[in-house]
């Protein structure tokens, strides 16, 4: 499957250019990603009607207890919501979960497959 390198996506949240009275686009192709990876690791399974496997569900972990076993839980429950749902667009290089008090920090190192730029996510997700 071919990646159009000229696409043009909804802004994510979802947004009205007044300007324009459309809805806003967002041209900058990593920024549509981040955008998506945003919206893909904020989503529990479930949450949406159409696609009940799509999302990461990272947010049921905040109550989780605080320890090593937690963390890879969710470093791997990233990387596979990650292949399964973005590898088309990604190649992931690294993903990074810490548990702090009651947020999670998740620092995740990527590649866009269409130009090979390297770009760096950071989500802290809280109560």
């Amino acid at each position: 499957m071919a990646i159009d390198t000229n696409m043009r996506s909804l802004s994510h949240p979802l947004r009205i250019d007044a300007g324009l009275s459309e809805m806003r686009q967002e041209p900058d192709t990593g920024a549509h990603v981040d955008q998506m990876l945003r919206q893909l690791l904020l989503t529990d399974p479930g949450e949406r009607i159409n696609r009940p496997d799509f999302g990461c569900g990272i947010r049921r972990m905040v109550f989780a207890p605080l320890n090593e076993s937690a963390a890879s839980l969710a470093q791997v429950t990233i990387l596979t919501a990650i292949e399964n749902f973005m590898s088309t667009v990604v190649e992931t290089d690294k993903v990074e979960v810490k548990f702090e008090s009651e947020t999670i920090d998740i620092a995740i190192v990527y590649r866009l497959k269409t130009s090979g730029e390297r770009r760096y996510l950071n989500l802290e997700v809280g109560v």
